[in-house]
């Protein structure tokens, strides 16, 4: 693979990052709440790596040729995300400069950021749509290890972004419950917009 290969996926990749979604209304609702923007963001990125595994193994093109499985994983990660979003439109979080998160808090805020990226079948979808544009079967590195390669490019991007946007919602929102707030119920809402277009999709499919 080529630096100019490289380069350009990023390009694309870069694109999709700064694109706002459910990564994004995660890691603002993680900088609401407080000090937990790492192990969420982290979570996020856990996520991104286990597709790009799926989609290095395989495992990602056989779910992508079953329609009846894809079709499962898009409800379940529907169903999370919406779940996820009711619950941050009933209890917002809100920002105090007193919050203190134990460990175990830590580790709740890693596991959604996994389920959250992890779940989403619009990221695996872009793997297996993207990732193979830019791989070549000719080339010294084999196919799996050139996935591997710009799946990690594609995390690192998105960790750079989402503490940026984790870490912006944190110092903005900080001293601002009522805005936090907000902010908060308006992160709830884009997942749950989000579910209810993968579920009406499938349903109209």
């Amino acid at each position: 693979m080529t630096l100019s290969v490289f380069m350009a996926f990023w390009a694309v990749s870069f694109l999709f990052v700064i694109t706002p979604g459910a990564d994004w209304a995660y890691a603002i609702s993680a900088g609401v709440r407080g000090r937990v923007v790492v192990p969420a963001v982290s979570g996020l990125l856990l996520g991104h790596l286990i597709a790009t595994g799926l989609v290095a193994s395989g495992v990602g093109g056989l779910a992508a040729t079953h329609p009846m499985a894809f079709s499962v994983l898009t409800v379940m990660g529907a169903a999370y995300l919406l779940w996820l979003g009711i619950n941050m439109l009933v209890r917002p979080s809100v920002a105090l400069a007193s919050d203190v998160q134990g460990a175990e808090s830590w580790v709740n805020w890693a596991i959604k950021g996994v389920c959250v990226s992890g779940l989403n079948p619009k990221v695996l979808l872009l793997f297996l749509a993207l990732l193979p544009q830019f791989t070549d079967a000719a080339a010294t590195w084999p196919v799996p290890m050139q996935i591997i390669a710009l799946g990690l490019i594609h995390t690192c991007s998105c960790g750079v972004i989402y503490l940026l946007v984790g870490f912006s919602a944190q110092a903005v929102l900080q001293t601002r419950p009522q805005t936090s707030r907000v902010v908060s119920r308006f992160s709830g809402a884009v997942m749950i917009i989000l579910a209810v277009f993968l579920l009406t999709e499938q349903l109209i499919g």
